[in-house]
């Protein structure tokens, strides 16, 4: 007597929340498509644009604070805010131009070697990511700089350039985040406990100087 052994079909994995499914029915036969969020095409511009604001707003904010340190004035913050802004955009245009350049070339000749020239069109554009980390720097520098270069109280002038940066850089986090498919609570955790870490060490390394030398840095 022939034996019929039953095997049973595992059920289809369970679509992750990023996925999104689309039922399709023809003729009473219902078929679903699911479709996965493709992190990976999202990296380039994301590290550049979620790290350029957040270096903006770290650097203007520690250099704001650090001068606060040794001068109480508030021309003195507005314009160190203001000089970090412009100087770190640059840095920033130039840094990410030279860099995406020689992964340009990196691929460029390979593709030379392998004369496929078909995916020319995928290659990074050196361009387009300094402008993006220029602009994004100085979008994330404005912040302490607008919250607290006008503010004349001193005690109060930091105080909110800590507060304004520290929203800040919650915000960078979870949005990155968001885009980059991972945990909000832990990275903007991670990147707020840094850009405390930076604006602390900072404004202590000058306070100390200032005691130290007693100096009261005019301008």
């Amino acid at each position: 007597m022939a034996q019929v052994h039953a095997t049973k079909t595992p059920p289809p994995p369970k679509p992750s929340p990023n996925d999104s499914s689309i039922q399709i029915t023809i003729n009473d036969t219902t078929t679903t498509t699911t479709t996965t969020t493709d992190y990976s095409a999202r990296a380039q511009w994301l590290r550049a644009a979620v790290l350029g604001a957040n270096d903006g707003l770290v650097s203007v904010a520690s250099l704001m604070i650090g001068v606060g340190a040794v001068n109480q004035t508030a021309k003195a913050m507005l314009v160190s805010g203001l000089a970090g802004l412009v100087a770190g955009a640059c840095s920033m245009a130039i840094g990410e131009f030279v860099s995406v350049y020689a992964q340009y070339d990196i691929e460029l000749a390979q593709m030379k070697r392998e004369n496929d020239f078909e995916e020319k069109e995928k290659l990074p554009s050196p361009a387009q990511a300094a402008g993006a980390s220029a602009l994004a720097f100085a979008l994330g520098a404005l912040l302490p700089l607008l919250a607290g270069g006008f503010i004349k109280p001193w005690g109060a002038r930091l105080g909110t350039v800590c507060g304004v940066s520290s929203l800040g850089l919650a915000g960078f986090g979870a949005v990155g985040a968001v885009l980059g498919g991972a945990n909000v609570a832990k990275s903007a955790t991670r990147v707020l406990v840094g850009g405390w870490v930076a604006m602390l060490v900072t404004y202590g390394v000058l306070r100390l100087f200032g005691l130290a030398f007693g100096s009261q840095v005019s301008l």
